[in-house]
């Protein structure tokens, strides 16, 4: 299934560019290097934008269509010395301020950084945070959005600054996370409903679908030590990357890790069991068929009898695709927000 790009994300790329358009900073010239962090599929270059862009994105499926689009792109920033940074804000505050902070690490001294985001999203916030640390040349809204900029001073302390209000996280003592992936502050609660609910006979090679980093698989590695395999598939790269020392030695069968966009890149291995808390959202509404495309590549990567187990937001309507593409599914439990739901294929 191909993965359209949000409204608000589209209309903050069109904000992102803005100032280069209308003049208010000047174009970057042919010869010019320019770090491009959080960039996501969809944008426009204005008429004249001459420099070498170095995109950065850890969100697999918009990786494979800036890739597919002849961009040069990594799941992380490499390099340094770059002329001038663009970093698209989201959501998520942390993640913000630690791109933004990668971004003056990586940029040669008076180089230029352009932040952009949605009004809904709290650039505002950001844009007040920022001016805090330094000061700024300029800002201008447009498309429901807002741009700032500034130079990069001669030091890092503002990005040091940045960087020490938004550490790496120890959840639990046991789960290291980080700002920007699912879940990054506590266990979620859909996920632990779903790992207490899971049958006592798991048993030979299990895959945990949409994995995050890492709780369902270290609770299923713990509960079920005798799996020949375990298998974790993500699309996101930090939170994957986060998975591997929180699966630690949990486990006989030494865990496999695979950067996937389960929705558009097939699954080599079967599985006799698939765990999986899949997202049912990309913008603030709900998507279900997100959920449901999940659903359909667990059933291709089964084996003749094996069994999905999920959990799911209760208003969500996975039954009817549980019935199409499983043999037999039941409801395990329920709270007063998810439901565990079971298949076997």
């Amino acid at each position: 299934m191909k993965q359209g790009i949000p409204a608000m994300s589209a209309e903050a790329l069109k904000t992102l560019f803005h100032p280069f358009e209308a003049e208010a900073v000047a174009l970057p010239r042919q010869g010019e290097r320019i770090l491009f962090l959080g960039a996501e599929p969809g944008f426009r270059l204005p008429d004249g934008f001459e420099a070498t862009l170095h995109l950065v994105q850890g969100f697999r499926p918009y990786f494979l269509a800036l890739q597919s689009g002849g961009f040069t792109v990594t799941q992380r920033a490499q390099g340094e010395g770059f002329d001038a940074a663009l970093v698209l804000a989201g959501r998520h505050r942390g993640q913000n301020e630690l791109r933004i902070a990668e971004a003056i690490d990586r940029l040669t001294p008076g180089g230029l950084v352009v932040i952009a985001g949605g009004k809904d999203e709290g650039v505002a916030s950001l844009r007040r945070r920022i001016e805090e640390l330094l000061p700024l040349d300029g800002h201008l809204p447009k498309y429901h959005g807002v741009a700032f900029w500034f130079r990069r001073p001669s030091d890092t302390a503002a990005a040091e600054t940045l960087r020490t209000a938004n550490p790496p996280l120890l959840v639990e003592g046991r789960f290291h996370t980080a700002p920007g992936m699912f879940s990054f502050d506590r266990i979620d609660v859909g996920s632990k409903l779903l790992v207490d609910n899971l049958p006592g006979d798991l048993r030979c090679s299990v895959a945990d679908f949409c994995a995050g980093w890492g709780y369902v698989a270290a609770e299923v590695a713990e509960r079920f030590p005798g799996l020949s395999g375990l298998d974790l598939y993500e699309a996101d790269f930090d939170a994957l990357e986060a998975a591997k020392p929180n699966l630690g030695a949990a486990t006989t069968a030494k865990p496999r890790f695979f950067w996937t966009d389960l929705l558009s890149e097939a699954v080599e291995r079967r599985y006799d069991a698939i765990v999986m808390n899949p997202p049912f959202h990309r913008s603030r509404a709900a998507e279900p068929e997100i959920g449901a495309g999940m659903i359909r590549a667990a059933a291709k990567a089964l084996k003749p009898g094996g069994r999905l187990f999920m959990v799911a937001n209760r208003q969500l309507p996975y039954e009817k695709i549980l019935s199409a593409a499983f043999s037999s599914f039941a409801e395990l439990a329920r709270d007063g927000m998810f439901k565990v739901l079971s298949a076997r294929r």
